[in-house]
């Protein structure tokens, strides 16, 4: 299995996870074949096509509310012919099926932490993971004290910078992206 580089998504104007934060998000929430996953604020989509990669006989939910993302999703699907994708037009947690779920990404939350894990603390199975990617510290802080409140375990906080090398005439300089905070935790 291998993963996706950002260069291959159909993008528009839409934030992307970039692949190198992705892959490692995707990495620790352990996606196994026939597992039923979430992506809750879809984007462009990269999260749900690289988890639908592992969870081959499982299915991925992605819900998102911009219109211009929705597109950017339906095309990334259609492209990467992935047909175990649904995408769910909407706000989380509101518009998000009462069911279960083995694994959930959290790239956007509109604000709405609290509510979000409320809903993931009821439809995350027990021992299921959950992934949060947060940019701002207050963000940080909220998702990680939320976790602990609601007796979430193995709490991992791990912060990723990334840089890209760019011409500057026949010499490369790196290029530095925002720090990145990568939350990992099971349900207790």
């Amino acid at each position: 299995m291998y993963h996706i580089k950002d260069s291959e998504f159909i993008r528009g104007e839409v934030p992307i996870t970039k692949e190198e934060i992705r892959w490692v998000s995707i990495g620790k929430l352990e996606i196994e074949e026939s597992d039923i996953c979430l992506d809750i604020g879809g984007g462009t989509g990269s999260i749900s096509i690289e988890m639908a990669n592992f969870a081959t006989k499982g299915k991925v939910f992605v819900i998102e509310t911009n219109e211009e993302a929705i597109s950017l999703i339906n095309q990334n699907i259609e492209k990467f012919k992935k047909n175990n994708i649904e995408l769910i037009k909407g706000l989380a947690p509101m518009d998000l099926p009462n069911r279960k779920f083995n694994k959930i990404f959290v790239g956007g939350t509109k604000g709405e932490i609290e509510k979000i894990l409320d809903y993931v603390e009821e439809n995350l199975v027990e021992d299921g993971k959950i992934v949060l990617n947060f940019i701002v510290l207050e963000n940080l802080l909220s998702g990680l004290n939320s976790l602990k409140i609601r007796k979430f375990k193995n709490i991992e906080v791990t912060q990723m910078q990334t840089s890209k090398n760019r011409l500057v005439g026949n010499m490369n300089m790196m290029i530095g992206g925002n720090p990145i905070f990568i939350i990992s935790a099971e349900r207790g």
